[in-house]
């Protein structure tokens, strides 16, 4: 999901991870590559198990395993891409309120924040105007993972975490995809996405979906210890790419027996 606090001039190289790690957690890592003029925060929507406590998510620093991604690539016979796209202006205000925590996680700060209400307390840099999540209904029960990134050109390391998930129990993986530009969802955006994803022993993800399965499993082509416990070694993992002009959404992937 492209949702920034402030002005960037371009965002490209989403890549997402996604993995079921039990019937009520999922783990997700994000990285892109980033320019802006001034330090700015991303929010990525999740779909939390409603009453999901300040401490639920539990942020992973991969600042040690920044080949994630280009290890997960390796498993596949695909081209990378590149696609340059920008993102609008989403200016916070202001409201008198304890802080939310904000954590240290590897280069970056994150803080996790339960549900709408409770941006009121958040660090005013990670605000959104008052009203901007109510007008999208389907987040209303959902919580928020807050990144705060570096002015200037960046490539930034995987941004990682793990949520108690309300879509996990009926095996559906959530991948925050919804671009949000000047405080507005358009029907239709320019996507340039690299889904990956991991479920469990004995279920995976449908071909005719546009997922393709890795040949081998995990261990022979990423480094599971490194991505302290994100990566199953002994799975496989599932790769969708979806570019060009593309409804608006975020992406939900359902784990079948296979």
């Amino acid at each position: 999901m492209c949702c920034f606090s402030g002005n960037v001039r371009s965002v490209n190289d989403t890549k997402i991870f996604a993995r079921l790690t039990s019937p009520e957690e999922q783990a997700i890592a994000y990285s892109m590559s980033l320019d802006t003029p001034e330090d700015v925060a991303m929010i990525l929507p999740i779909p939390v198990i409603p009453g999901s406590k300040e401490d639920s998510v539990k942020f992973i620093d991969l600042s040690g395993y920044q080949k994630l991604f280009a290890d997960l690539n390796d498993g596949f016979p695909a081209p990378k891409s590149r696609y340059a796209n920008a993102a609008g202006s989403l200016f916070f205000s202001e409201k008198k309120a304890a802080p939310l925590k904000v954590q240290n996680v590897g280069s970056f700060e994150a803080s996790f924040v339960p549900t709408i209400k409770d941006f009121a307390r958040l660090d005013k840099r990670f605000k959104l105007p008052d009203g901007t999540w109510e007008k999208i209904p389907v987040y209303k029960d959902f919580g928020f993972a807050v990144f705060k990134l570096k002015k200037g050109k960046l490539k930034v390391h995987p941004m990682a975490f793990t949520f108690p998930s309300s879509f996990a129990a009926k095996g559906r993986l959530f991948f925050p995809t919804v671009h949000i530009h000047d405080g507005k969802i358009h029907r239709l955006e320019d996507f340039d996405h690299q889904l990956f994803a991991q479920t469990w022993s004995g279920a995976g993800l449908r071909s005719k979906e546009g997922w393709r399965e890795s040949p081998e499993l995990a261990s022979k082509f990423t480094k599971p210890k490194q991505s302290k416990g994100l990566i199953w070694s002994d799975g496989h993992v599932y790769l969708r790419e979806v570019r060009g002009r593309q409804t608006n959404r975020d992406i939900v992937a359902q784990a079948v027996r296979i």
